[in-house]
């Protein structure tokens, strides 16, 4: 009897458990790439979950919240312009009463820096900040800190 119970009682923890798991549907990684002595690219790669989806960079509108960047000022680089993305996929919400872009699968989000000091290397840091959504739920802003190494 006590094993029945037993058994019955860590059947029921487990299967609760397994629904107050925590959605991380999306997952970042970080690269760059020189262009030459003075200049330099990093991609910032988001892998997203099947059925879900981040928004675009450029929202107009009171609408859901957009993907955005922010680099930590250095001495040893530079922003330059604007951080770049592919097109997104663009559709009518009706909750948002507009069309809104989004990515879903994979983006490579690529932003232009300038190296300032003579050694031609640097640590980027910064941070982006997004929203997830799938066709029942959006989760609330998230933020990724990262590092990326210019060699």
């Amino acid at each position: 009897m006590k094993k029945i119970l037993l058994l019955i009682t860590s059947v029921i923890l487990t299967i609760t458990a397994s629904f107050g798991q925590i959605h991380k549907p999306v997952k970042w990684t970080v690269a760059s790439k020189k262009i030459n002595s003075k200049e330099a690219v990093l991609f910032v790669k988001a892998t997203i979950q099947n059925g879900w989806h981040i928004y675009a960079l450029n929202l107009n509108g009171d609408g859901p919240i957009p993907t955005s960047f922010s680099f930590q000022k250095s001495v040893d680089f530079s922003i330059i312009g604007k951080t770049l993305a592919p097109s997104p996929k663009v559709k009518h919400e009706k909750v948002f009463k507009m069309d809104v872009g989004y990515f879903i699968n994979e983006v490579v989000f690529q932003q232009k820096v300038k190296l300032n000091n003579d050694k031609g290397v640097a640590n980027a840091r910064g941070v982006v900040k997004w929203q997830s959504c799938d066709a029942t739920q959006c989760l609330p802003q998230e933020e990724y800190a990262f590092i990326i190494p210019i060699k």
